[in-house]
């Protein structure tokens, strides 16, 4: 019976991600890359305890990637097999449980996006440069790892590329230094990290200030020259958009904030840990993109910071992104939320009722009415409430699981802390039903 628990997936979403046996601390990549010919080389340090006795572990790594060396606790090369998608490592020795468990991989290769019922997501290339957007499963197109939104860690990131081009990624940047025609760019990323949030961003950029030197949370992009005026027009309400997230949400959990617009026109925007990916096609000229600029802005709390456990549980990134679109909406002199809140629900309506969305199922996990009726399961939890116990539900929310991973159930569960009479009829109706339910009457409600 144990064996056949072990053999389970870690999720049933993805089963053919993640891994039993130990959890990582941390990351250390050293990565080089050629944008001319999309050639990637990279040496992964990878820091773990064990939680059972190893004899062989296993990491995801995508097979357009070749393995040329495996060391393990600093012994000689270990004996490995890289096989759909699988990097299987034996060590010399049995690694005994609660051990450290410090292994070195060294591959290169093409990097190419994992395809799947998403499409393809990981390491693309584009024009004149490449980006990461690894949104559930792509993190393993470009480095060894448990590659598993309940699996966070630490990171330190060095890309070395061509001296032309800019390089991003997640955290810190700590230096930059230049040799002959290449130049190596180092981040630290130290709090909590799922795998399919870190990124690399490499193009033609130039890096500018959001905002003032005096905000609290400094705020940047990177981007090509040319898209200058436009950004700051399509762009130019984020600092105001920070401080409202930030007086409803709770502090923002991390140092700063980077927006990344690419030269290539993006059919979505893409979150990352610290940062977000904008296609040139999102820098209009009209604002006609500034309900992505609040989602993706919103993602830093929830998904980024408290990061699902479970694909299922998706609404709590998506549900909470859209909803905080509205709020802003209202906080900017638009549609109010319950009037934004109250036309979705009527499209909707027009849409079929035939999905679960507190657990969807992996085809359908980003589809838009996750999106919109986990956002109304919010607006109904909020007229049930009242605004002085839904916000501050949300401050405790995103204060307890700071950095954490959570559960619907958690959230669920921490809701009804906040009212006398029972939020489960609200939660199975929005989430677990299929029929669509009725908004209440917006009696009391601010917006």
């Amino acid at each position: 019976m144990a064996e056949k628990f072990y053999e389970l997936p870690i999720d049933e979403y993805l089963p053919q991600n993640g891994n039993r046996g130990y959890r990582v601390s941390r990351y250390e990549l050293e990565l080089v890359y050629k944008v001319a010919s999309n050639r990637l080389s990279g040496r992964a340090e990878i820091t773990a305890v064990t939680t059972a006795v190893q004899q062989r572990f296993s990491l995801d790594l995508s097979q357009s990637l070749g393995v040329t060396k495996v060391l393990v606790n600093g012994a000689k090369a270990a004996k490995y097999a890289h096989q759909r998608g699988k990097l299987t490592v034996t060590p010399a020795q049995k690694i005994p449980a609660g051990g450290v468990l410090a292994v070195v991989v060294q591959y290169s290769g093409t990097p190419t996006p994992v395809r799947g019922p998403w499409g393809e997501v990981g390491w693309e290339e584009l024009t004149e440069g490449a980006l990461v957007a690894s949104q559930p499963n792509g993190a393993a197109s470009w480095f060894p790892c448990d590659d598993h939104p309940s699996s966070k860690a630490s990171y330190r990131i060095s890309i070395t590329t061509e001296s032309p081009y800019y390089a991003v990624a997640n955290g810190k940047l700590l230096r930059k230094q230049t040799k002959a025609s290449q130049t190596t760019w180092v981040y630290d990323q130290p709090e909590p990290m799922a795998t399919y949030l870190a990124t690399i961003q490499i193009g033609p950029y130039n890096k500018y200030r959001v905002g003032s030197a005096h905000d609290e949370v400094p705020m940047n992009t990177i981007m090509p020259s040319r898209l200058r005026a436009r950004f700051d027009h399509d762009f130019g309400r984020q600092p105001e958009m920070m401080a409202e997230f930030r007086k409803l949400f709770g502090p923002y959990p991390f140092e700063s904030y980077t927006v990344v617009i690419t030269d290539d026109d993006l059919e979505i925007p893409i979150e990352a840990q610290g940062i977000s990916i904008f296609g040139a096609n999102h820098c209009d000229g009209r604002r006609g993109a500034e309900r992505l600029v609040a989602h993706e802005l919103a993602h830093q709390w929830f998904g980024n910071s408290l990061t699902v456990g479970q694909w299922r549980d998706i609404w709590l990134h998506e549900g909470f992104a859209c909803y905080a679109e509205w709020l802003w909406s209202q906080a900017g002199g638009g549609a109010t939320a319950d009037q934004l809140a109250r036309a979705a629900r009527q499209n909707l309506s027009r849409a079929p009722q035939d999905i679960v969305v507190g657990d969807p199922g992996p085809q359908l996990m980003f589809d838009d009415r996750v999106y919109k009726r986990g956002a109304l399961t919010l607006h109904s939890l909020r007229l049930a409430l009242g605004d002085p116990a839904f916000f501050a539900l949300l401050w405790d929310w995103t204060t307890r699981y700071r950095h954490s991973t959570v559960s619907a159930e958690e959230f669920i569960d921490l809701a009804g802390h906040f009212s006398p009479v029972s939020l489960r009829p609200i939660f199975d109706r929005w989430l677990y039903d299929q029929p669509l339910p009725e908004l209440p009457p917006a009696v009391g409600a601010t917006g």
